[in-house]
């Protein structure tokens, strides 16, 4: 039996077919999305356990009503036998009285969707009289968070901004561009990766809706999503029935970015290819500009590569020199190149855990084998994370190996001897606030973030 044969046996062997240390949470957990947009609230139409369970999950995710302080209608046996749209209709009453809020968002739990309460007509009278009120059903037998992120952003799109398109014409802006990339909390550096992907953009020449953290304009810039030129789109397939729906609604073109730009290779590549899409869609900026910028960005980067010479040169025997990654696609692919080309770290076989789904699965692949054409990067899918632990536990390469996965791989790595870095939910072990992994910056996070990790080892 070959290596890549042991591993796909060792993945297909989950007992009693349950899935072990899920790496993200059921749909439920798309409340983080509406967390992230500013003096945004989500409302849970669910079961008191709903949110407690998200808050463990992602931990420090309070925002600005997220959390243990979401409001949730508590939905108990009493709404289960009777309904619980009166009780929705309270929650609601109360929500506007205590809370401060831009926007609200109603999300349905498990029982709500079951039990058949129409919150559609409950959240459209609220919509009547003027209040900036959506709902989407995001019960967890549904799908994943993943997945529950698009209907959310499309929710608000098709319920919210839909209602100020009288007040904008769609794509007047040619300089203004729609970011949809990192999922808010389920991407620990969602924060500082949005904010890089902004400032990037910026530099080209463009302006940029970010949509989600600080750096946004809140409810005031989801309103003008429909005078964007165009959008881009960071992902290997979540956030595509996103742009999807702006292309049928707005006629807004999209750029796609199959993974996480790292380092100065992909960035290179990402910001001339956006830059490329823009200036072919009428964008008002330079292409002598856009070349000055990358060339900038990347003498600072290389100038950061060469003071590591004497550190590499020191310690190469002491070093990791291959790496197995647990993450989803877009991150394991993003990843997995820039060790590979800028570190020097052989990626070894990956796994991705996002449960992405199988029509997409091929592309990934093709992204991955991209990456080098002296041999193939072994790369697995599966949603269970224990499984896929297994199966590292069963292979053997020479020399110092590297883990980057979430706090649940800690232990593993300990087991093998290997370094580790946590960079993926959930993510006890380390606090993570502004940091970003995308971008030329981001590449020198990385490095400092793994071979900070290996200098520790030596203390």
């Amino acid at each position: 039996m070959t290596k890549t044969d042991t591993v796909q046996a060792l993945l297909e062997q989950s007992p009693v077919d349950l899935i072990e240390q899920e790496r993200y949470t059921c749909a439920i957990g798309a409340l983080q999305s509406v967390v992230a947009i500013p003096r945004a609230v989500p409302i849970l139409h669910s079961g008191p356990g709903c949110g407690t369970m998200i808050q463990g999950f992602f931990e420090r995710s309070t925002g600005y009503a997220g959390g243990s302080t979401s409001p949730c209608t508590n939905f108990s046996e009493t709404e289960v036998v009777f309904g619980g749209e009166q009780r929705l209709r309270g929650i609601i009453d109360g929500t506007y009285k205590v809370l401060d809020s831009d926007l609200q968002v109603v999300l349905t739990g498990c029982t709500a969707d079951i039990v058949g309460d129409d919150v559609a007509s409950v959240v459209a009278d609220y919509r009547m009289e003027g209040r900036p009120i959506v709902q989407v059903e995001t019960a967890g037998f549904k799908h994943n968070n993943f997945v529950a992120h698009s209907d959310v952003v499309n929710a608000i799109i098709d319920q919210y901004v839909d209602r100020y398109d009288s007040d904008w014409s769609a794509r007047s802006d040619k300089a203004l561009v729609n970011v949809f990339a990192s999922v808010p909390y389920q991407d620990p550096f969602w924060k500082g990766n949005l904010y890089e992907y902004k400032r990037l953009l910026e530099a080209l020449g463009l302006k940029v809706n970010i949509l989600f953290g600080p750096q946004s304009g809140g409810v005031a810039e989801w309103q003008s999503i429909p005078t964007a030129n165009f959008n881009v789109l960071v992902s290997p397939w979540y956030g595509l029935p996103i742009v999807q729906n702006l292309a049928e609604k707005y006629g807004q073109p999209f750029v796609r970015f199959g993974h996480v730009p790292i380092g100065a290779n992909e960035t290179s590549r990402f910001l001339e290819t956006v830059a490329a899409f823009a200036l072919e869609a009428g964008a008002p900026i330079k292409r002598h500009d856009i070349e000055t910028f990358i060339a900038r960005e990347e003498q600072a980067y290389y100038e950061e590569i060469d003071n590591l010479a004497t550190f590499l040169l020191e310690f190469r025997y002491g070093l990791p020199n291959h790496v197995h990654i647990l993450h989803d696609a877009g991150y394991v692919v993003g990843l997995a190149r820039f060790l590979l080309h800028e570190v020097g770290i052989v990626p070894k076989e990956q796994f991705v855990v996002d449960n992405t789904p199988e029509e997409f699965q091929a592309q990934v692949r093709a992204d991955m084998a991209a990456a080098s054409d002296k041999r193939p990067i072994p790369l697995y899918f599966s949603p269970d994370a224990g499984a896929a632990q297994r199966a590292i536990r069963a292979l053997t390469h020479k020399g110092r190996g590297l883990i980057i996965g979430s706090g649940w791989d800690k232990e593993l790595a300990r087991e093998k001897d290997y370094d580790f870095l946590s960079a993926s939910a959930p993510s006890p072990y380390r606090l993570v606030l502004t940091t970003n992994y995308v971008g030329y910056s981001g590449g020198l996070r990385v490095i400092e973030d793994i071979y900070g990790v290996v200098l520790a080892t030596y203390a």
